[in-house]
């Protein structure tokens, strides 16, 4: 049977008529998305969860960017929101983080419900899957491992910081730290974000380590708790797994060397303690936006270094974002390949598919082309440093939250482009492009031709 696609003036009229409406699951994905931000909106927005005031706008831009897992404020949520307002912060860091269609589906399991058709869709389009038979496994996974990685990093860090803290409050911090750490979020309520845990190992591996477990995607976790052996693993978890170190100890080391002689970051700490603050901001921009250090300060290399590997990302099905590590794998492949004049493109002894080829390729062109038009318009409107300009457009698209102190002194025009950037950067751009487009299958078969390139 044909599909049908409806334009959304016809999809309006027949949802009036018939009650139902003609959509695709990336549209209800990021639909969802939409509702859970203005939700998120009217919450903060209530004098009950504001400490200091601020205008609907700060509180828009505040869901979005918890919803989106970002970490950018225009705000400070440790002094101008309360309690309940950092609880709803929180809240829509965890259902942004590993996603709305997992409680969706959660919900509908515990009330022993059939998965609809529907929600199947909605779900492999969220899980990035291809079997039906694998969603439900899938949602019961990101559920469990969320809960127990954030409940062990909660008791590690409340037992670690009750040495000098309150018990309640103690615990109070870890939470939040925790579920805002392994969602990729990178919001604190310390000042200064994490540096001043440049000395604390126990902080800096409990936060890392989320991150980094964050990062990998929950098809990798399950596939390592199913197999624990190397030999069996799966090979997209083998590959995430050899990625996921080489760029994590590059950037390591290339941060620690360009930064250890600047003064104003890493040159006025102690040796281990620069290991530990250049550990935590290597992999914080892995998507995650925590600061061990004052961005602002930073080297311009740096900040390029830190660029790139916010453009670069986590894995698929994880609660980072950017263009996911394995496309960045699969793009070196190609250029491999063609260097070395190759039909095929192997990666690993294995044969990459020509339609993981087209997307990865059309993937980096969306973003890149996002990630420019971002640039051009923040520029356009403000007056700053090209290089903070580009962090900061970077770090929107790619759902990290680091920033060189630039956010708060945007003009409303560019903190609008950046809320976009968040939204588009969370869903995926191919997504997006999938939901507002109409799919077309053509019969027409046309002559190939040779375009010259280079």
């Amino acid at each position: 049977m044909a599909r049908i696609n409806l334009h959304p003036l016809q999809a309006y009229r027949q949802a009036r008529h018939t009650g139902q409406l003609q959509a695709s699951p990336p549209a209800v994905l990021a639909g969802s998305f939409l509702v859970l931000i203005l939700a998120g909106t009217l919450l903060l927005a209530l004098p009950i969860a504001q400490r200091h005031p601020f205008g609907v706008f700060e509180a828009l831009f505040t869901a979005t960017s918890a919803v989106t897992v970002t970490g950018l404020m225009l705000i400070d949520p440790a002094t101008d929101l309360t309690f309940f307002g950092q609880a709803v912060l929180l809240a829509l860091v965890q259902i942004g983080g590993i996603g709305f269609v997992t409680f969706a589906i959660i919900a509908t399991l515990t009330l022993g419900k059939r998965v609809s058709l529907k929600y199947q869709a909605l779900a492999l389009e969220a899980f990035n899957q291809t079997s039906v038979a694998r969603i439900r496994q899938t949602a019961l996974t990101v559920l469990k491992f969320s809960l127990a990685i954030e409940g062990a990093a909660v008791l590690i860090l409340t037992l670690w910081w009750w040495r000098h803290d309150s018990l309640e409050h103690a615990f109070l911090l870890a939470g939040f730290h925790a579920v805002s750490a392994f969602n990729n979020a990178g919001v604190s309520l310390f000042p200064g974000s994490m540096a001043g845990f440049a000395g604390d190992p126990v902080t800096t591996f409990v936060i890392t380590g989320c991150i980094i477990l964050g990062g990998l995607g929950f098809s990798v976790l399950a596939d390592i708790q199913q197999k624990r052996s190397w030999a069996t693993l799966a090979y997209y978890t083998r590959l995430m797994l050899i990625g996921t170190l080489i760029l994590n100890l590059a950037g390591f080391v290339l941060f620690w060397l360009i930064e250890a002689r600047n003064p104003h970051t890493l040159g006025a700490l102690p040796a281990a303690s620069q290991g530990l603050a250049a550990w935590t901001q290597v992999i914080a921009a892995r998507t995650a936006g925590f600061a061990s250090v004052d961005v602002g300060q930073l080297y311009d290399s740096s900040r390029f270094l830190l660029t790139g590997l916010m453009f670069i990302g986590g894995g698929s099905l994880s609660t980072a974002s950017g263009i996911k590590l394995a496309t960045f794998i699969v793009l070196l492949a190609v250029v491999r390949a063609y260097i070395l004049q190759r039909k095929e493109v192997v990666l690993m002894h294995r044969t990459i598919a020509p339609e993981t080829i087209q997307k990865a390729l059309a993937l980096m062109m969306m973003s890149g082309l996002l990630v420019c038009l971002g640039i051009f318009l923040v520029s356009l409107f403000e007056d700053m440093p090209f290089i903070a300009v580009v962090m900061e457009v970077m770090s929107a698209f790619s759902t990290t939250g680091i920033s060189p102190d630039l956010t708060r002194a945007l003009s409303l025009p560019s903190q609008i482009v950046l809320m976009l950037l968040m939204f588009i950067g969370r869903l995926g751009p191919l997504t997006l492009v999938y939901s507002l487009g109409t799919q077309r299958r053509s019969r027409v078969r046309y002559p190939e031709t040779v375009v010259q390139i280079g």
